[in-house]
């Protein structure tokens, strides 16, 4: 089933959709840290205590999000790197974004 373009989710009270989440600019908040290991990466939010696993991928999509200017950008980034279509990542990352952004594991700014 396709995803649809117009989805939208709510997050810490504010509707985000997938356009805003694109164009938003991410960033870790200073209470998560997280280290990268050979199958997995460990996100920690400090302010709950809670441990979040990712897969490769996920990680690899967490680090480009942290050295994007924009959510869209890192979206660019990993589609090259995966060789996959952009629209594809893109669908990707708006939910891994607000999946993290739900758990508290990345802030979403919009200009």
């Amino acid at each position: 089933m396709p995803r649809s373009r117009q989805s939208t989710t709510t997050v810490k009270g504010g509707t985000l959709t997938r356009e805003a989440v694109l164009s938003s600019r991410p960033s870790v908040p200073d209470h998560v840290v997280y280290r990268e290991f050979v199958n997995e990466t460990v996100v920690l939010n400090l302010e709950t205590g809670t441990y979040h696993g990712l897969n490769p991928t996920g990680g690899k999509m967490l680090e480009t999000l942290g050295c994007a200017a924009t959510v869209r950008q890192a979206a660019a980034t990993l589609s090259e790197s995966y060789e996959r279509p952009l629209e594809e990542i893109e669908d990707d990352l708006y939910d891994f974004c607000v999946r993290l952004a739900e758990h508290g594991l990345v802030e979403l700014t919009h200009d």
